[in-house]
């Protein structure tokens, strides 16, 4: 299991903030750098200068919500990031929350596994470069795109419940999960997207945990600092979902707090769990702590090359 670093920090920093941390993760040696799309800057665009600014280190969107963005303008704007970057992207995607898409934007959430079904029957073709004529129930969608020096990246659709990982394992490459327990990703996500992989006879598919990281001597202030922090969690359907699974309140349960060890062990158990790439998101408070996180995870990057 490869190590990456998910910035859940969005919309703190500078457009170079952000450059300044790809380019220290990729000189630490993290696999990854994972970026959210949540009322700040675009993803995309923003992948899209790191990618030019920086080498090597893969690139991911966690993720992109799929109803406020056509299949077409989702695929023109992953292809540029593609070849802005050499082809290091990761295109995350994901139906975000009914509060979300019905409370704020005022589009349906009546059908989501139908609109998802839909909207990969259109991206996919589009994102390699082949012409696309298609019409569902809940979008139509006609057109190619032609964007030179550019190539298909792989789609990880955020899935947690059957019928999405149905899709992410049968169409799309892999899944990316947030705040989805080790015992939940070995009991019920890796084994139902495996299985519709090798039911759809494609490769074995990307499977990215994220999960909140503190390196500490003061594991109960941890706690609480994520648990105020990610408290929106527990009461969106979808997660309370996968928290039932794993038979905890909250994320704070399922984070990835302690000592070094505790941590290292906490790594271990995502990687038996069946994840290719474990993004974590640092929660350290004071500077020490954050020192300290990124140094384990920096070593438990170098030891999974």
């Amino acid at each position: 299991m490869r190590i990456g670093i998910f910035t859940g920090d969005i919309g703190d920093g500078t457009v170079y903030d952000y450059v300044a941390a790809a380019r220290l993760a990729n000189e630490q040696g993290f696999d990854s750098y994972w970026v959210s799309q949540i009322f700040s800057y675009e993803a995309l665009a923003l992948l899209a200068v790191i990618g030019r600014e920086v080498p090597d280190i893969s690139l991911g969107t966690a993720v992109v919500p799929t109803y406020p963005r056509h299949p077409m303008t989702l695929a023109a704007e992953a292809l540029t990031a593609q070849a802005a970057s050499g082809g290091r992207i990761q295109l995350g995607i994901g139906l975000s929350h009914q509060i979300v898409i019905e409370g704020m934007w005022g589009y349906s959430f009546d059908k989501p596994a139908r609109h998802m079904k839909e909207y990969l029957a259109a991206l996919m073709p589009m994102l390699r470069g082949e012409p696309v004529s298609y019409e569902g129930e809940t979008l139509t969608s006609r057109g190619q795109l032609v964007i030179p020096g550019s190539s298909a990246p792989p789609v990880l659709l955020a899935a947690l419940a059957p019928r999405m990982l149905e899709l992410a394992g049968s169409v799309a490459d892999g899944t990316i999960t947030w705040c989805t327990g080790p015992a939940t990703l070995e009991s019920h996500i890796v084994p139902a997207i495996t299985q519709a992989a090798e039911r759809a006879g494609k490769p074995a598919p990307r499977i990215v945990a994220g999960l909140p990281v503190c390196v500490t001597e003061d594991r109960d202030a941890a706690l609480e600092r994520i648990r105020n922090a990610l408290a929106i969690y527990p009461s969106l359907p979808s997660y309370r979902a996968m928290l039932d699974k794993e038979g905890v309140d909250g994320p704070a349960d399922i984070a990835l707090v302690g000592s070094e060890d505790d941590v290292l062990k906490g790594i271990d158990r995502v990687a038996n769990a069946g994840a290719t790439v474990f993004a974590a998101s640092e929660m350290g408070g004071s500077a020490e702590e954050k020192e300290r996180t990124r140094r384990v995870l920096a070593g438990a990057a170098a030891a999974s090359r």
